[in-house]
């Protein structure tokens, strides 16, 4: 009786939705709307293959390969390094100082850096890189802070017993409990911001996106769906890549 109230409720709220949306199925479905898609889809076949283009693909692909690496790299080194207060390392305050940084650099979506970036640095990856890193740096900084915290302290504690340092008794007792997940964090996050590379583009910060928003722009669907599958091929090898360098962290053949 609980599941079919719950089942009631979602399907009233989708209807709600719908209705204050202004969603209008009929238009979306009718012979006119499915011509009209059947003609721009057509547009996109067969892609745009000449040599030239192709090249700037290359170039666009490796510079969204370079984003989205440098990117998640420097906002795996600016998390960690917030994650030590933000794991209570330093004490209440630092702790909720940290928490409060990361919340908002976590909470304001990639576009909105990049819309930002871009006006402080103009177009061009170095402002897609920022903006990547700055979200991303909120994203690494609050699963680092947890892997910390839930990261049992006796080595570390044995070592303090010890005499060793403290930041020798980090480095020692706890770092290397918590590096592989911290690396499978980072990994999974560089996927994702091959995904986000491509679409900061659109606002003019570099790699595929810029080149797929100016294709689409001209309504040169040939080059936008060469463009298409050169992310498509790009996102593959890097989960592939990814993929394979987590089972070796995991200790998996």
């Amino acid at each position: 009786m609980r599941a079919l109230c719950v089942l009631i409720g979602v399907a009233a709220l989708v209807a709600a939705s719908a209705l204050y949306l202004g969603f209008d199925t009929a238009a979306v479905f009718s012979s006119e709307a499915r011509a009209a898609m059947l003609k721009y889809t057509a547009g996109f076949f067969p892609p745009d293959a000449s040599p030239d283009y192709l090249r700037r693909i290359g170039i666009g692909a490796l510079e969204t390969l370079a984003i989205s690496a440098l990117a998640t790299l420097l906002a795996a080194v600016a998390g960690m390094l917030v994650a030590l207060p933000a794991a209570g390392r330093f004490g209440l305050a630092a702790r909720l100082a940290a928490r409060f940084v990361l919340t908002a650099l976590r909470s304001i979506p990639e576009l909105v850096f990049a819309a930002l970036m871009v006006l402080a640095a103009g177009l061009g990856p170095f402002a897609g890189t920022l903006a990547l890193t700055l979200h991303t740096t909120g994203v690494l900084g609050r699963l680092f802070a947890d892997a910390l915290e839930n990261t049992p302290r006796a080595s570390a504690e044995a070592l303090l017993h010890a005499g060793a340092p403290r930041i020798a008794a980090f480095f020692y007792g706890t770092l290397p409990n918590v590096l592989p997940q911290c690396v499978a964090y980072a990994l999974y996050r560089w996927e994702i911001n091959i995904r986000m590379a491509a679409v900061l583009g659109f606002v003019g910060a570099g790699g595929l996106g810029q080149m797929l928003y100016v294709a689409l722009s001209l309504f040169h669907e040939a080059q936008a769906a060469s463009v298409i599958l050169a992310m498509l091929a790009l996102v593959i090898v890097v989960d592939q890549a990814s993929a394979l360098l987590r089972r070796r962290l995991g200790g998996q053949p």
